[in-house]
């Protein structure tokens, strides 16, 4: 305990409650309402899954065994289930009997929002359909979708505008379905433009659609990188930029700067940046070192626990 909160006070988090009038938070909510609460992206264990030695469907039961009671499920993992229900209801009584929500699922390998052709970008909607009927079915209040464009990653203004106009049209054809089902389409910064903040938010604004949204990924904010130079954005600015329209949150212990580097999260700064905002939702987990992926997790768990109570005072 001694050195848990040693680790808590080099990372600033008992500073940011003396310094940051982080309290005033707490004294406009329930004192029994978190200041956030704390889930887990599958992603985090994604070593163990693809290499067999966990299955999808105990997620769940581990999470809440680990101290979290809150999932954000990878597509991925179970692919070709989306429209078995036999397997999601499994999947929606195991959670349920463990008492874990299920927040949202993320998706990949369903074609790109931004695809050359409007055939493909129309395929790239239908293909989505059906996790937003899944999210539906286990509870969740999102899915998790990637903006990425077959035009060509370029600081040029005109290249960054062509990549919106081609991913907001798909985006609010999602969007449009999904409300039906009362299910929010976010987008994570995800590398390439949708890791430009600014870009991002541009994006949800054109697609001008209550159920459009983001979720911010802290360690997301590379945006185009090879041997010669990485191209970044600063975590903190793109995190302050997406709050406005976040409905959900991705932690992962990394940020970068605008300089092309990567440094260790201050937990604090960027917790007090989400909270200014007004947002009390999941803080999702996404990490999960190689042969320690549940003790690193635990790891985080702890310090955005013992972080949040120092906040609430």
């Amino acid at each position: 305990m001694n050195d848990r909160r040693n680790f808590i006070k080099k990372t600033g988090v008992a500073a940011a409650a003396l310094t940051f009038g982080l309290p005033q938070f707490a004294f406009s909510m329930k004192n029994e309402d978190p200041l956030f609460k704390i889930s887990l992206a599958e992603w985090s264990v994604n070593r163990l899954l693809f290499a067999g030695k966990m299955d999808h469907l105990d997620f769940a039961m581990l999470s809440k065994k680990h101290g979290i009671d809150a999932v954000e499920y990878v597509n991925q993992f179970f692919m070709d289930k989306a429209k078995d229900m036999n397997y999601l209801r499994e999947m929606k009584t195991r959670a349920e009997g463990e008492g874990v929500t299920s927040v949202l699922i993320m998706c990949d390998r369903e074609g790109m929002l931004g695809a050359a052709t409007s055939e493909e970008r129309k395929q790239t909607v239908e293909n989505h359909k059906k996790w937003v009927e899944a999210a539906k079915f286990l509870g969740c209040h999102s899915i998790r979708v990637n903006a990425y464009t077959a035009v060509p990653w370029s600081e040029d203004p005109k290249a960054e505008q062509q990549a919106i106009d081609v991913c907001s049209s798909g985006l609010r054809q999602l969007c449009e379905f999904a409300d039906e089902f009362d299910i929010n389409v976010v987008i994570e910064n995800h590398g390439g433009f949708s890791s430009n903040a600014k870009w991002l938010a541009e994006l949800i604004k054109q697609t001008s659609h209550r159920r459009a949204g983001t979720l911010p990924d802290f360690g997301n904010f590379r945006i185009h990188g090879d041997d010669k130079r990485i191209v970044s954005y600063d975590s903190y600015r793109g995190v302050d930029e997406l709050m406005p329209t976040a409905k959900g949150v991705s932690l992962k212990p990394t940020v970068w700067d605008d300089r092309g580097k990567e440094h260790a999260l201050d937990y604090s700064r960027m917790m007090k940046i989400v909270l200014s905002h007004g947002y009390h939702g999941y803080v999702g987990i996404e990490h999960g070192e190689k042969d320690r992926e549940w003790e690193s997790i635990v790891d985080i768990r702890n310090t955005m626990t013992e972080l949040r109570d120092l906040m609430k005072g």
